[in-house]
């Protein structure tokens, strides 16, 4: 009997693959490719509710939680890992859940997918309740995981989504306040959701996030004010977005972030604005910490090298 999932669907376009030479792969991997953006453009209007849900999640307090497995839990796992470095969260308010738990992230936990009670389970162990958000991902639509995590999630008073590339059943659906379905069709190699379906699933993701914390006010025109300087490239780029948004030297750069506690946010309002530390601070807070709310004027225009 065949699979009505179009994750399980075979490509024709691609039957005769392992007959082919290394280039006619790449060329057909491509082609299918070429197809993802414009299936995940179609879902434009639900992945901007997910956006606006998210960011009204963040400012009543409450957290952003990814629920998948095998691929579909490693991409959520991976979008919320990225948050902290990037935009300067905590580790808590945005969160990747994986059936199986962290072994599953480099090694396959078979069956792990297979159960709806520990899904629901792992909704109580992180006290989900009315101020979260609950983000699904299942490629298929049909991952017991995520459904049962979806289910109890909604039960909580959550907020709940489902991001998957085939057309989810009304069981799952009832429990989704949003639905994001870019059907990208069969995959290069029949099931391998990793391919087509993963990397559509990571542009939905990345939507997700970072459309969220632009809304937090987590950057300056496109300029990435609040990440945390951990490593020498960002400390790099910390400088630089000074310099590039206040003409300040790099020394003066440097003691600007030195009195700022590293925060380049925090740096960029003491300088414009003439102000101390403490000062800086409280005016941010007090605009919701968007710069443009502080800093009077338009973000450093785009100068090409």
């Amino acid at each position: 009997m065949l699979d009505h999932r179009a994750t399980e669907q075979r490509n024709p376009r691609t039957a005769n693959i392992d007959l082919a030479p290394a280039q006619e792969i790449v060329a057909l991997m491509n082609h299918e490719d070429a197809t993802i953006a414009g299936v995940v453009a179609g879902q434009r209007e639900a992945i901007a509710r997910a956006v606006d849900t998210a960011a009204s999640t963040f400012r009543a307090g409450g957290r952003l939680f990814y629920v998948g497995a095998g691929t579909s839990g490693r991409l959520g796992v991976l979008d919320a890992s990225e948050c902290p470095p990037t935009f300067g969260t905590d580790p808590e308010m945005v969160q990747g859940i994986i059936a199986g738990g962290a072994p599953a992230l480099t090694r396959s936990q078979e069956g792990a997918e297979d159960s709806p009670a520990t899904g629901a389970k792992e909704m109580d162990t992180r006290n989900v309740g009315p101020l979260d958000f609950v983000v699904g991902i299942a490629a298929s639509g049909t991952t017991p995981f995520v459904h049962g995590a979806i289910h109890r999630a909604r039960e909580l008073g959550a907020h709940t989504a489902i991001v998957a590339c085939t057309q989810p059943p009304a069981s799952l659906l009832v429990d989704c306040d949003i639905a994001i379905v870019p059907v990208v069709g069969p995959e290069v190699v029949t099931g391998s959701t990793r391919l087509k379906a993963g990397t559509a699933t990571k542009l939905v993701l990345n939507a997700i996030t970072t459309g969220a914390m632009i809304l937090l006010g987590k950057t300056y025109g496109n300029l990435m004010v609040d990440m945390r300087a951990t490593n020498a490239k960002l400390t790099d780029r910390a400088e630089r977005i000074m310099i590039e948004v206040t003409g300040v030297s790099r020394e003066r750069a440097r003691e600007l972030l030195a009195g700022a506690g590293g925060l380049v946010k925090t740096a960029i309002v003491m300088q414009m604005m003439s102000i101390d530390r403490v000062a800086a601070e409280r005016m941010l807070a007090e605009h919701g910490g968007v710069i443009r709310r502080v800093v009077p004027g338009a973000a450093p225009p785009v100068v090409d090298e």
